[in-house]
This record gives structure tokens, sequence and C-alpha cells, in this order.
């Protein structure tokens, strides 16, 4: 027997704002028969197909430290470094700066949203692709 991810919850002080945010950032729309509004405690997003979600559930608790947990965000098109500025256009700020770590064209950057949950923005498929070639 094993588990399976249900979705995966992100704790925050202003879960539609929150929500709303990602949304631009992932594309994900609200669950069809359960749309998200100000003043929820709650609110779920979907991808459009239907497969991962992401939970936003307010709490009392202000974020302290560095997340344990986070998300690695590939982008579908263009580049790292474009999705990098799109990112930032929206609100998100940059942590630490880990591109070239390992050499030209590696790593990646470390951003946080606006209530300062981080992630990671990598290069794209095409670009490690054609490192690789």
């Amino acid at each position: 027997m094993v588990s399976f991810i249900s979705h995966t919850t992100i704790d925050c002080q202003n879960a539609f704002q929150l929500s709303e945010w990602w949304k631009q950032v992932l594309g994900y729309v609200d669950v069809a028969d359960d749309p998200n509004e100000p003043g929820h405690e709650a609110c779920m997003i979907v991808r459009p197909d239907g497969g991962h979600s992401l939970l936003f559930l307010e709490v009392p608790d202000k974020k302290q430290d560095k997340n344990r947990i986070h998300l690695d965000l590939r982008p579908e098109e263009g580049t790292r470094d474009e999705e990098l500025d799109r990112l930032r256009a929206l609100g998100a700020t940059e942590v630490a700066d880990h591109r070239g770590k390992y050499g030209p064209g590696s790593g990646w950057v470390v951003l946080a949203d606006p209530e300062g949950n981080e992630f990671c923005i990598l290069r794209s498929e095409a670009e490690v692709a054609e490192q690789a070639g």
C-alpha cells in the first residue's frame, strides 16, 4: 500500500490574495464548483487539466524561517531568466541567486512569494537539453 499527494497546502495570512497571485504564476484556476472569494480562509486552485492542486490556508502565525519544503518551478516556455523577470514583475522577491553554481548555464534562483514563502526557478527543459546536447 502507498499514499499519493492529494494537494499541497501553503499556510498564509490572506488565502484569497495569495491564491490569486499563484494563479498568475502557474496558470492554475479555481475549483469549478468552489470559486475562491475575498474573505475565504481556505482557497484551492488546480491545474486546468485537473492535476495538482494548491490549498492556501489562513493561519494566525506569520512565516518566520526558511521553508522546510518548497516548490521547484520550471518554465514551460522560454528561459529561466525570462520567467524570473516575469515573476519579479508579478511581485516575487529574490532570496538567493545560484545561477552558474555548477558551471556556465547551470543553477537556479530562489524567490519568495508576497508572503515570503520560498520557491525556486529552474532552467527550462529546452535549456537543459541544449546544454547537454
